[in-house]
């Protein structure tokens, strides 16, 4: 049984990223079998012991090394995504990034042979036969186990306005959803996913997390799939709500953000500030409202009354937390908006080729 401990939350402001990609073959499209980029010959660093398969054998994920400097980020997941093209190269194969591959149809791919993928699809059966997403997850390192629950809680309505700014998933299984996001709806069907409710303290956090491994609904803590959750294994807040983004500057915007954010709470934890009360189901709802609006949606405010537009919530938080990123995300042109853009001019066979990375 593998679960964590309060002891593991020892570090205050360390960075890891996290980022899953496609492997596809020479024209852009997914390919399966690619066992050898992971299982064969060692990858090149900074991969080592850092890449490893999803339930796809087309979904790799990557991570990057620990990151002390926030100001090393760019160059950090710039190496690991550097490294992982030439290793894919090395098999005749390339590399893709988006929340979900256009071209993916699931009937047509081959699952993980993995006892760990395996046991899931046994146990979930249709979502995650189906679920050819892609995220980006972000950790932060949280210097104690109740701040770290403190801060996952009050990160949570911070989430839809971070799936709008990463909406990059308008097309699955071959066609326009209609959603920003489709990536969030399909993962969303799983168990253990979505928003989660707050928790008391550690304490309640690691009863929930044991109990679900303990009575049989989960493997491993790692199955807790949610928007956002303490990692006691790694001692982090995991944010784990944007697609993954095609463009790198777009990475290292949103990492940019949320480790500000991440500080700003633990300095609020630290002056005594009682937590944000809202109910989830209006979290539930500006969700939906980011995965199916993107750019254009708007959120039910803190104080569960007012109405906040994304325009609003970016110039805010800037202003609040001195950072950057926020404002580039929000000008450029979205994940989604290009997708469409080039699909509709192009086709896609130019859209596959836009995604991938070489």
């Amino acid at each position: 049984m593998e679960l964590g401990s309060a002891d593991a939350f020892g570090r205050m402001g360390t960075l890891g990223v996290e980022e899953e990609f496609y492997i596809v073959d020479a024209d852009g499209r997914p390919t399966s079998g690619i066992d050898e980029l992971v299982y064969g010959e060692e990858p090149p660093e900074p991969l080592s012991g850092r890449i490893d398969h999803e339930l796809f054998k087309f979904t790799i994920e990557t991570q990057t090394p620990l990151i002390e400097d926030p100001s090393e980020v760019e160059s950090a997941i710039t190496s690991v995504r550097d490294a992982l093209v030439a290793h894919a190269a090395n098999h005749d194969f390339r590399v893709a990034a988006a929340g979900l591959h256009p071209a993916a149809k699931w009937r047509e791919l081959d699952h993980a042979t993995k006892p760990r993928y395996q046991a899931q699809l046994d146990r979930i059966q249709y979502p995650q036969h189906r679920n050819t997403t892609a995220g980006l997850h972000v950790h932060v390192g949280v210097d104690d186990a109740d701040k770290a629950v403190w801060i996952a809680n009050e990160l949570r309505w911070y989430l839809a306005p971070l799936l709008a700014l990463s909406a990059n998933s308008p097309f699955w299984n071959g066609f326009d959803t209609g959603l920003a996001s489709a990536r969030a709806k399909i993962f969303e069907n799983l168990p253990n996913t979505g928003m989660p409710t707050a928790f008391e303290d550690f304490d309640a956090f690691q009863q929930f997390e044991r109990r679900m491994v303990e009575l049989g609904s989960i493997d491993d803590r790692g199955e807790l799939w949610y928007d956002v959750r303490p990692h006691t294994g790694h001692g982090t807040v995991e944010v784990r709500t944007p697609d993954t983004q095609t463009d790198p500057e777009r990475v290292a915007a949103f990492v940019e953000y949320i480790h500000a954010l991440v500080l700003e709470l633990a300095d609020r934890y630290e002056d005594g500030e009682d937590g944000t009360e809202i109910r989830r189901e209006l979290l539930d709802e500006n969700k939906w409202r980011a995965t199916r609006y993107g750019r254009d949606a708007s959120f039910i405010g803190r104080d569960s009354e007012s109405v906040v537009s994304l325009d609003s919530f970016v110039e805010t938080e800037t202003e609040r937390l001195g950072v950057d990123g926020l404002q580039f995300l929000f000008e450029a042109e979205s994940g989604t908006e290009i997708q469409r853009r080039i699909h509709d001019e192009s086709g896609l066979d130019a859209l596959c080729e836009h995604l991938t990375l070489d």
